[in-house]
């Protein structure tokens, strides 16, 4: 701190707390789609403050720590209280737990990947990121307001969501990070168009699209965790009959 602090990044990461804060008071306003608006435009700003932070050079400790406690604000408390104000308040009791239950599993999901930044792949991420879960809260709004259904529309599928989001992010499920290198190497030429065509649609109908794309995300975890359990099981068994070979060579050793 006494040698200063990188201004760029952490202007990035200030934005996506401001964003987090101003959804809170949109929220308190009852102005629930701009509230929802605002945790998309946190999420922007929360992927840009990384890039911008490895594309300059300028990651730091302070920069990791700063992003966590605003990702926590934006990612967990925004999202739990836009929730539960536009659609839990009426379960009581378990509206507002779901809220809390998302805020404190956003929480924890932060505090995990910090401890475990250095020791897990970084093409994946374990549990299903904060920003993922918010923008899909947002989403969820957002589509009720396209759609013109009142937010009394299905009020139980919503608190699913809320439950069924809060414990991906906990959980050991894992998730496209989106941080290979390859995606910035050449690729094929159908690989342009297909990314052209993409933002045609989205362009088109961004609400649907969005909530398509995000929803979309939240399910490849579990889908992939389903499909690759029987390899998972056959590499555990291997493992488990090499460290038992290992054990038995070792005492009569």
């Amino acid at each position: 701190m006494r040698k200063g602090i990188y201004i760029l990044p952490n202007l990035f990461t200030a934005g996506s707390l401001f964003a987090g804060f101003y959804c809170m008071v949109s929220t308190l306003n009852g102005d629930y789609r701009t509230a929802a608006l605002w945790i998309l435009a946190s999420s922007i700003f929360d992927g840009l403050d990384g890039k911008v932070a490895r594309l300059t050079k300028t990651a730091s400790k302070f920069g990791v720590e700063f992003d966590s406690l605003a990702d926590v604000v934006s990612f967990g408390a925004a999202p739990g209280l836009l929730m539960y104000a536009w659609a839990l308040k009426p379960f009581g009791r378990v509206g507002w737990l779901a809220g809390f239950l998302f805020l404190v599993c956003a929480a924890l999901r932060l505090a995990r990947f910090n401890v475990q930044v250095d020791t897990v792949e970084s093409k994946r991420f374990v549990g299903l990121p904060t920003p993922a879960a918010a923008s899909m809260a947002s989403a969820t709004v957002l589509l009720f307001y396209h759609m013109g259904w009142p937010a009394s529309y299905a009020k139980p599928a919503v608190l699913a969501l809320i439950y069924f989001l809060a414990l991906l992010m906990v959980s050991n499920v894992r998730y496209y990070s989106f941080k290979d290198p390859s995606l910035i190497k050449r690729q094929p030429f159908a690989f342009l168009v297909f990314a052209v065509f993409l933002l045609i649609v989205i362009a088109a109908e961004p609400v649907l699209m969005l909530f398509t794309i995000f929803i979309g995300y939240i399910f490849s975890g579990p889908i992939g965790f389903i499909l690759t359990w029987p390899r998972r099981r056959r590499l555990e068994k291997a493992m488990r009959k090499g460290h038992e070979e290992l054990g038995r060579k070792n005492s009569q050793g």
